[in-house]
């Protein structure tokens, strides 16, 4: 058995029995791996990476093994292959390749044919006791900490897949691969698997703070847009507003109240059929005359698009003949059962292929036309995972490829298809409100909502920890159907106070957004499926007051919650984030799953069901009760009462904002 190691250029190879491994420099303090049992790497693969401003590698080849190192991280690889990857400053550990046994023929790093040119790739990592985890996406298991956690590497509704973690032992890690696959966090190793794909894909990022690794993400893939300043108020949303004039005289009565409004949405079954891309005229007459009179009141319409497309759709037909749509290797080509607007029933539908480009720009050109033409600007790009049945991915046909090995791009290439569109028009506010998201996609303007959670506490709690591991994995824009979707009955008293609480939260989640079914007990929303009403008023004199009361404090966070928005466009550092984002050397901070900081000046502690809550402050700073004015020394806890109507909230080393109106 013989290896070879030899350098071209910046790039580091390792070649023994018919597989070639590549480290190469790939942005500040980062590396990038690459390996293949074909005959030489393959660059024109889709991968979450944008081309790195060039960086100096400096590179050692020995007998026995070889180092490259790029700023402050370096890698070790062994004579067997294997590499260690360093912080090249203080030399210690952040990562090693593991092999599964101390003896056997298994590697670390393992490749196995399975279809064609595509291979199942196995990548083995070593695990550490004192190691934290954070990241990979947006999940429903209620845990900030992943360490222990299998996740799934696939898209599904309220289950977003960003293949990207962040350690405490820091460093930034970056499954570059849209492959269907699972990540094992385990406590004796880490394991990540891509079912089919063509070769391996990862990067790797250094540094001394949280701060400085999601600097280098956001380098390496994309910087998510400034956020346009209307985005930023309150978005009003039900499960569906019927016609035009139900929706309008809803804007109106919230500038009748004089209540804040920025964004109202018209949801799914506005159209004629899925697919169609188009308001449906008998109950939408005068889309152009709607948006000029919402833009009259400052409120911007947000529209739902679906990537569906019904047999019966306009459009089938030319789709279907010029390939555009996700084709099927075995039985019908069609993915999911639902319902359509003049359907009677159940109905089959298709998704259009939003891996080629030409069907984006398709989809585009009717969206244009059928809304764009009108005045439509904001979009909600619903079902984008895409959702399927049976998730079986191995039976699709992309135009990029096959369905096991590039499904998880979905998501981010739907939304840069409306990205593209917007741009070549010359717009330069973008918004895609998505269900679903990969690594990049803030880049195209994408923001993330949980997806259909339950109308529960315990559905709230886990929303917590979820958003901010989106904020971990480079998603600055992200929220909630406040008080959850599936459920909720407005009379209730239950359910009021669990609203009350949601929408608290909400106030300090990057976007503020109400959304819901709303529903009595043991029924449909409705024989039309237009769900139960859901405005600020909907629920009792009690509750208005004080949902009126978070809608104006709101508005006067939001000069503040911009310029940390700038900060997000500027750095990637998210608005909302987990306390050891701000307070990395207090170990505690790493702990706590229920609190947050809203920027670098406020502490947000939501009520998750209960009048009263302990509160970790972290060390190293001093903290005012943004309610109260009393002042505590960092590193302790407090308790704090939380009567329905106030969410705690703490101010840092004397920071001062328009907590209390005047």
């Amino acid at each position: 058995m013989t290896h070879c190691f030899f350098q071209e250029d910046n790039q580091l190879f390792w070649a023994q029995n018919h597989e070639t491994l590549r480290l190469e420099p790939w942005g500040p303090d980062s590396l990038r791996v690459r390996a293949t049992l074909a005959p030489a790497i393959r660059e024109e693969l889709d991968n979450a990476l944008l081309p790195p401003h060039p960086t100096d590698a400096q590179i050692d080849i020995q007998a026995d093994q070889a180092t490259i190192r790029n700023g402050a991280i370096a890698a070790r690889v062994s004579a067997a292959g294997e590499i260690a990857f360093l912080n090249a400053v203080t030399g210690a550990e952040l990562l090693c390749e593991a092999p599964p046994y101390v003896c056997g023929p298994l590697r670390a790093r393992h490749l196995r044919p399975v279809d064609g040119d595509l291979v199942r790739v196995e990548m083995r990592f070593a695990a550490y006791d004192d190691e934290r985890i954070y990241g990979l996406g947006q999940h429903q298991h209620g845990r900030l900490d992943q360490k222990g956690c299998v996740i799934d590497l696939v898209q599904h509704n309220t289950e977003v897949n960003i293949p990207f973690l962040l350690s405490s032992r820091g460093y930034g890690f970056l499954w570059n691969n849209p492959a269907i696959g699972r990540v094992e966090l385990g406590r004796n190793a880490t394991r990540w698997i891509a079912r089919a794909t063509p070769q391996l894909d990862y990067w790797i990022t250094a540094g001394e703070t949280p701060a400085a690794i999601l600097a280098h993400y956001a380098d390496a893939t994309g910087h998510a847009p400034p956020l346009p300043g209307w985005a930023s108020g309150f978005w009003q949303s039900k499960l569906r507003y019927r016609t035009q004039e139900e929706l309008l005289e809803v804007a109106r009565e919230y500038r009748r109240r004089d209540l804040s409004l920025s964004v109202i949405v018209a949801d799914f079954f506005h159209w004629t059929r899925q697919g169609d891309w188009r308001f449906d005229p008998a109950e939408w007459p005068d889309p152009a005359g709607m948006v000029e009179e919402l833009d009259s009141m400052g409120v911007k319409l947000m529209v739902s698009i679906w990537p569906t497309v019904a047999l019966q759709s306009r459009n089938y037909e030319k789709m279907n003949r010029r390939g555009f749509l996700i084709r099927t290797k075995q039985g019908v080509h069609a993915n999911f059962e639902f319902v359509d607007k003049v359907s009677k029933g159940p109905t089959y539908v298709h998704y259009y292929d939003a891996t080629h480009p030409e069907a984006r720009d398709f989809v585009w050109e009717q969206v244009r036309a059928n809304y764009y033409e009108h005045g439509v600007r904001v979009w909600w790009l619903d079902a984008c995972e895409p959702e399927i049945y049976p998730l079986d991915h191995a039976n699709l046909v992309f135009h990029e490829g096959d369905g096991a090995a590039v499904a998880n791009l979905y998501p981010l290439r739907h939304a840069q298809g409306f990205y593209e569109g917007m741009k070549a028009e010359g717009e330069a506010e973008i918004v895609a409100l998505a269900r679903s998201a990969w690594a990049g996609s803030q880049r195209y303007g994408v923001a993330v909502w949980s997806g259909d959670i339950e109308s529960s506490f315990e559905s709230l709690r886990a929303q917590v920890p979820a958003g901010l591991n989106m904020a971990i994995s480079g998603i600055p824009w992200w929220t909630t159907d406040m008080g959850g979707f599936h459920g909720g009955d407005p009379d209730d008293p239950a359910f009021r106070e669990l609203l009350v609480r949601w929408f608290q939260y909400g106030v300090f989640c990057p976007l503020f957004r109400l959304h819901g079914v709303r529903e009595k007990p043991g029924g449909q929303p409705s024989a039309e499926i237009t769900g139960g009403p859901n405005e600020v008023w909907s629920y009792g004199e009690e509750v208005y007051a004080i949902l009126k009361e978070l809608l104006l404090l709101r508005e006067r966070l939001r000069p503040y919650l911009m310029d940390q928005m700038a900060a997000a466009h500027e750095t990637g550092a998210p608005v909302m984030r987990p306390l050891f984002f701000d307070f990395p050397q207090d170990d505690q901070c790493y702990e706590v799953a229920d609190q947050f900081m809203f920027g670098p000046d406020l502490l947000v502690a939501p009520i998750l069901g209960a009048r009263e809550r302990s509160i970790y402050l972290p060390a190293g700073a001093s903290w005012t009760d943004g309610w109260t004015g009393k002042r505590f020394e960092g590193g302790r806890t407090v308790t704090v009462d939380a009567p329905l109507e106030r969410i705690p909230l703490f101010l840092r080393d004397g920071a001062t904002l328009p907590i209390c109106a005047e």
